[in-house]
């Protein structure tokens, strides 16, 4: 049985739903919003969350970067999720556990995200992480009960390298190839990945 950290949705947003990238930089309302996870979170049974859209998962979702280059990966057919095959994402995402609780008052969602980072990646690089913004799709059913956490991780070096080869791969890509990537072969990346490739210099802070 897992367990997952959520908000309520109207504990988290006040009149209207946010779509798509909102750049920290740009948008006051991401510091209230991230504030207001921090306050107010709590963990459920994430098939309970998954079912009531009255919830908000939280996910930290982290792009790895080095010298303007993003990390892109790609979901191989011998991942469970089937459905995410073939696949391109540039971003680390997953639920926060209670694992990840620590004691510090919004230490839950940097140690989730450090988690997810370390599951999917072996970084030999040293790196800062620093939040960035934050990601809301309410146009379908998956993206409806989640909410995004954008943080990227700038690494001195280019030391990064995909954990389960087998399931997973990846490189340093240009910006210039993101953004064609997210042109007439959109369908190829993640949705998430896709809204923040939108706004890329404002995620990246360029």
């Amino acid at each position: 049985m897992e367990f997952v950290y959520v908000t309520k949705r109207y504990d988290l947003f006040d009149l209207s739903f946010p779509h798509g990238f909102l750049a920290a930089k740009q948008d006051d309302r991401v510091a209230l919003w991230t504030q207001r996870i921090r306050d107010k979170g709590f963990f459920v049974e994430r098939r309970w969350a998954e079912q009531d859209s009255s919830l908000k998962q939280v996910i930290p979702y982290t792009l790895v970067v080095h010298n303007q280059k993003v990390l892109l990966l790609k979901r191989l057919n011998a991942g469970g999720e089937s459905r995410l095959h073939g696949k391109l994402s540039i971003g680390v995402g997953g639920h926060i556990n209670p694992i990840d609780e620590v004691t510090e008052a919004d230490g839950v969602l940097e140690a989730g995200c450090r988690r997810e980072l370390d599951e999917e990646l072996v970084i030999e690089s040293p790196y800062t992480l620093e939040p960035v913004g934050v990601i809301n799709d309410e146009s379908g059913d998956v993206g409806s009960v989640h909410f995004g956490l954008v943080q990227i991780a700038r690494c001195e070096t280019p030391d990064v390298r995909v954990r389960e080869t087998d399931i997973l791969e990846g490189s340093f890509t240009s910006l210039e190839t993101l953004r064609e990537l997210a042109g007439p072969e959109r369908d190829r990346l993640e949705t998430w990945s896709a809204l923040i490739i939108d706004q890329l210099e404002a995620a990246l802070g360029s």
